[in-house]
């Protein structure tokens, strides 16, 4: 694994200190501290990888209240040996199906909800293969891209019918084998996900791996 970065690190830290600090101060002066204590960390950032300040700022300010890890669901979803992944439209890369929670729903509900979505299929969902802060495996223009911490949770399901419905999100969708597995959205997924989840497959007493 690379090694992380301080320096993010730090400008992501100052900014979950200026925006806690938005969202609870009620001295106008701190407040104006930590508007451009939130302003630094965007100048870190931008001096670190190059993209327009404009880009940072808005991942930066799109949201209030106490900074929190978003919720997200991965299904690796099976059928003879062989795991269903996504063409993502955005980068044109594969993906397991998945995406952000919605609040109504159960996280399993949402892992049904987003593999119909995005593959067509329908699904049984069976039990959790990992939760995982995907932060610890994003560097360089991915982690700055994901600057908030994003937990996601990774089922293991099967197919039990439905076809591909052309939609917004993705091309198209396929099975793949371990050993021919396409380009990867390393955003979204990446080997060593996938080859944890093949692996709980096979693993009938397979225990949930957590970081």
């Amino acid at each position: 694994m690379e090694k992380r970065d301080q320096f993010t690190d730090w400008a992501i830290e100052l900014q979950s200190i200026a925006q806690n600090g938005l969202e609870f101060g009620r001295d106008r002066f701190d407040l104006e501290r930590y508007t451009r204590l939130r302003e630094i960390a965007t100048e870190m950032m931008t001096s670190k990888t190059g993209l327009p300040k404009k880009q940072i700022k808005f991942m930066f300010s799109s949201e209030d209240g106490y900074q929190t890890p978003k919720l997200a669901t991965r299904a690796a979803v099976f059928k003879n040996n062989q795991i269903l992944l996504v063409k993502e439209t955005t980068d044109n890369l594969w993906s397991m199906p998945g995406g952000w929670c919605e609040p109504n729903l159960s996280v399993r509900d949402n892992c049904i909800k987003e593999v119909k979505e995005e593959a067509g299929r329908d699904i049984t969902v069976n039990r959790v293969i990992a939760i995982k802060n995907s932060q610890t495996n994003i560097h360089g223009k991915n982690r700055i891209e994901r600057a908030i911490n994003v937990c996601n949770i990774i089922f293991l399901c099967h197919e039990i019918g439905g076809q591909f419905i052309p939609n917004t999100e993705t091309s198209s969708c396929s099975y793949f084998s371990l050993d021919k597995l396409p380009p990867l959205s390393l955003k979204r997924n990446n080997q060593e996900e996938i080859t944890m989840c093949f692996a709980a497959l096979n693993e009938a007493d397979w225990q949930t791996w957590f970081n």
